[in-house]
């Protein structure tokens, strides 16, 4: 098949098309015009195309691209791609690296004649910005298609462009090789990022613009954060949902709804970089350590409830979270273990009791605990209007809200409370809690919780403890 040239073709532009002039997140692509075009608007832009630009039109990929899938304008050096997962990030890697290497013809020479590939491994660069669905070679027309060369790790054009893949692993391999354009791949979880950063700086020095395209799901990584930071680095971004188009209902349905209110929504399909609260008590990074996939016999577990003031759909949450604690021997070595996040928008009073109670029965908790402060006697009156034997202990705050999660968080820094998966709402309240207060939005009842759990497991109970006595003869 012989696929004319198209590269800088204008007859690939449909009629007036208001929306591709609007603000950015706003923009479609041609293609979702005319999707959303009467069908005699669809006919009347097919009638005016050629033959050859027919041919041409499937490998256009301005035509078919989402906006955040194409380099924004202006005369940068990096151009960061952000974005959920599945949103077409591949794609537009293999895409801009083929509008690099490729001319109008065949056999003409492009705007770069060396590209790097960088993923974290060589097998990652080769099974996925090359062999991949999205990757270079399912993208490219069959006469501009280019060859693999296994041994030397590359792709060669007809025109004679290559383009090498590396390891982000191996630094060291970046040093001698020089290029003119380079596709980073997932540099946010990169192990040697800031090395293998470094090298292909000093590598990136061919031609007259060098410049490079990374394509990642963002993590609050260093390198990454410096990158973004650079003026000379621009930015396009898009969620998960972009993409949707090219994924099963099914997993987004599934997914969103696995992960809805967590910093991993917001960052594996929202596409947006969580950075820890400076100051904050509990960073990303002691919450990681925290996570375990089992959990031990519990000597007690407990429900503890900050409730809500108000009810209906604008109410404050209801904090409600289910510790348990192993406290056998001194209580240097108690631990605790947190359950689960059954916090709640109440309709009303009774919901966010009921939501309690029904926590405790499917951990089998010794009791309830919850602040009483704003509900007083009504907390324990409406937990048992439902319940009325229900085990039941009332907290008054005498500090505030950051200085009782402080000593919390001082287990936390001693490995002596963990987590158990699906807590990522309640992770990201506590991200934003600092010495100073919280930084988020409304009020951390997921933490008051929290806190009120371990209060009442640990730093209580270890505040009254007193050594067992030891009878002598």
């Amino acid at each position: 098949m012989n696929v004319p040239s198209y590269r800088n073709s204008k007859v690939l532009t449909p009629p007036a098309a208001p929306s591709l002039t609007s603000a950015p997140q706003e923009r479609k692509s041609p293609a979702e015009f005319l999707a959303s075009a009467p069908p005699g608007t669809v006919t009347e832009f097919l009638d005016t195309l050629s033959d050859s630009a027919l041919a041409a039109l499937p490998w256009l990929f301005e035509f078919w691209a989402a906006p955040h899938q194409l380099p924004p304008e202006g005369a940068w050096r990096s151009w960061v791609c952000l974005g959920g997962r599945g949103a077409g990030k591949t794609r537009a890697g293999a895409e801009w690296v083929r509008a690099q290497v490729e001319g109008a013809r065949p056999h003409d020479a492009g705007a770069a004649r060396r590209v790097a590939l960088v993923a974290e491994t060589y097998d990652q660069a080769r099974d996925v910005m090359v062999f991949g669905d999205s990757g270079i070679l399912a993208c490219s027309p069959p006469d501009r298609l280019p060859q693999w060369e296994a041994t030397k790790r590359r792709l060669v054009w007809p025109n004679g462009a290559i383009a090498q893949c590396f390891s982000a692993s191996d630094p060291e391999a970046l040093r001698g090789p020089q290029f003119d354009a380079a596709w980073c791949d997932e540099l946010a979880k990169w192990p040697k990022a800031a090395e293998a950063w470094d090298m292909l700086q000093f590598a990136l020095r061919l031609g007259a613009h060098p410049r490079q395209l990374i394509t990642t799901t963002p993590r609050a990584q260093s390198t990454l954060k410096s990158i973004l930071r650079a003026p000379s680095t621009v930015m396009t971004h898009a969620a998960t949902e972009a993409n949707r188009a090219w994924l099963a209902p099914s997993f987004l349905e599934e997914i969103r709804a696995r992960y809805r209110g967590s910093y991993l929504e917001r960052q594996e399909l929202d596409g947006v970089l969580v950075e820890d609260t400076e100051g904050t008590l509990w960073p990303m990074a002691l919450l990681e350590r925290a996570r375990v996939a089992e959990v031990p016999t519990l000597s007690r577990v407990v429900v503890a409830v900050d409730p809500a003031v108000s009810s209906g759909a604008r109410s404050d949450l209801c904090g409600i979270v289910v510790v348990g604690a192993v406290t056998e021997g001194p209580p240097q070595e108690w631990r605790a273990y947190v359950l689960e996040d059954a916090s709640l928008r109440a309709a009303s009073p009774s919901a966010w009791a009921r939501a309690a109670l029904e926590a405790r029965a499917r951990h089998g908790a010794d009791r309830i605990v919850a602040e009483v402060n704003q509900g007083g006697d009504l907390v324990a009156e409406v937990l048992r209007q439902i319940d009325p034997l229900v085990p039941y202990r009332a907290v008054h705050a005498a500090r505030g809200k950051a200085a009782r999660a402080e000593p919390v968080a001082a287990l936390y820094e001693q490995g002596r409370v963990a987590h158990a998966d699906r807590l990522g709402a309640l992770e990201d309240q506590m991200m934003q809690m600092t010495a100073q207060g919280y930084r988020g939005t409304g009020s951390p009842d997921r933490v008051d919780a929290l806190v009120w759990a371990v209060q009442d497991l640990i730093l209580g109970p270890a505040a009254n403890w007193s050594r067992p006595m030891v009878r002598t003869l």
